[in-house]
């Protein structure tokens, strides 16, 4: 029975890691496997091990030596997310809570669709309120701010501006620069004035280095965008920008355009990567051993997006089963595993965004099978392993006794904390702890 308990509290302190899948379980290749092999997992492990977790010394007060203190991690500093495209979209009110219970009891972060498209398609009608027309995948904005922050879920706002006028320009925007500057500036300043500080953070201008074959835009419109956002929004809400697919490798054209712009006084407060397996036969490849999205890919990427010297967020995510069989979910599970173990572990980074929570949920063009819940909004596969990584690994619960001076010690994932113990008169005491 004490060894148990020491496995237990060493377990949930982190210092205990899972070993690698044994052979009868791996449903990835040898060819897999020698890329993500016990080396890598080791320095994985390690790197999480350093740069998620920090020491803590906390004094509960004048309290009898020994006494039984608990401490339980209720909330971690790492953002995991996941866009909220379908809020109230489904078909049953069963399947709408199931897939909204995904935030909070998994996610602490959530993008909101704001695309100007969708949001204002009526010039001078935008969609705000939960009256609004119906339109897929662009809920109206105001219950979907409303139902996060009941949830204590911190929002981003995605995309003020988007260049590409497939997805990102109202129908009756005009096709003159000098006009769009005004009809841009407007824009934010009513998000601004909306929103003021309710949402976190921002992508002000999404995928910004490709816009010039994109439409008609207005001259340097993306430090204009910025500048306008700098105006009205509040001080503390942050800004990103939003590019790139990890498929590319380096891009240092991305980190020329950040730099650039941070050197000409806008402020850029996180830099947004995204990673889309887009192509259901990728994942039967990678899980076969070709070189893709390899650890040494993985890791010079975000080696070259670190020399914006800003945090990282790995902003959409798309990891698509190859089918929806079994295998295919297992094959989508295991690639989910060891990204994302990568991710976390990668000291630049500070948040992960599933991109389409929900199979059929994606856009027009994009795979069937790339959700974390199926249809009818059931967890798949990959939903369990990041329920294990999240709420269970990745999380610190402890039994720790106190010492003559009303101390207690562990090292934990960083995050807020609840702290309970009983006095020797039978009464209950808590506080709440932030481990930095």
């Amino acid at each position: 029975m004490k060894t148990k308990i020491l496995f237990t509290i060493a377990f949930g302190l982190g210092l205990i890691q899972p070993k690698m899948l044994v052979a009868q379980d791996r449903i990835m290749s040898d060819g897999y496997y020698a890329f993500w092999n016990e080396d890598v997992q080791s320095k994985i492990d390690k790197d999480i091990e350093k740069h998620r977790k920090a020491y803590a010394i906390v004094n509960v007060g004048k309290i009898e030596k020994g006494t039984e203190v608990k401490v339980e991690q209720i909330s971690s500093d790492f953002l995991f997310g996941s866009n909220i495209f379908l809020f109230n979209q489904f078909d049953t009110q069963e399947k709408n809570e199931r897939y909204k219970n995904v935030f909070g009891d998994l996610f602490n972060a959530a993008t909101i669709a704001f695309y100007w498209k969708a949001l204002e398609p009526v010039k001078g009608k935008p969609r705000y309120t939960a009256d609004s027309p119906y339109e897929y995948r662009r809920p109206a904005t105001d219950p979907v701010v409303d139902f996060c922050e009941s949830k204590g879920i911190v929002m981003k706002g995605h995309a003020i501006i988007y260049g590409m006028r497939r997805w990102g320009h109202p129908d009756w925007m005009p096709t003159d620069r000098k006009q769009m500057e005004a009809y841009f500036e407007n824009h934010v300043r009513e998000l601004a004035e909306r929103y003021k500080g309710r949402l976190q953070s921002w992508d002000v201008v999404n995928e910004a280095i490709d816009q010039a074959d994109r439409g008609i835009m207005p001259d340097d419109y993306t430090y204009k965008t910025y500048l306008n956002a700098m105006k009205y929004f509040p001080d503390n809400v942050e800004f990103n920008m939003n590019d790139c697919d990890i498929h590319g490798g380096p891009r240092p054209r991305y980190v020329e355009l950040t730099r650039n712009l941070i050197d000409r006084g806008i402020k850029i407060d996180n830099v947004g990567v995204q990673m889309h397996i887009f192509n259901p036969t990728e994942s039967d490849r990678i899980a076969a051993g070709e070189e893709i999205l390899t650890p040494e890919k993985l890791y010079a990427t975000l080696d070259c997006f670190s020399e914006t010297e800003r945090p990282l967020f790995i902003s959409e995510v798309t990891i698509s089963a190859p089918d929806d069989t079994e295998r295919g979910k297992r094959i989508q599970a295991e690639l989910t595993r060891n990204l994302y173990r990568l991710w976390f572990s990668y000291s630049a980074v500070r948040g992960i965004t599933w991109w389409n929570l929900a199979d059929g949920g994606a856009a027009p063009g994009e795979p069937s099978f790339s959700g974390l819940l199926d249809k009818d909004c059931n967890p798949k596969p990959a939903y369990n392993v990041l329920e294990d990584l999240i709420n269970k690994e990745w999380r610190t619960n402890a039994s720790l006794k106190t010492d003559a001076e009303g101390n207690i010690s562990f090292r934990g994932f960083k995050g807020n904390y609840r702290i309970t113990w009983i006095d020797r008169k039978g009464l209950e005491h808590s506080m709440e702890y932030h481990l930095k």
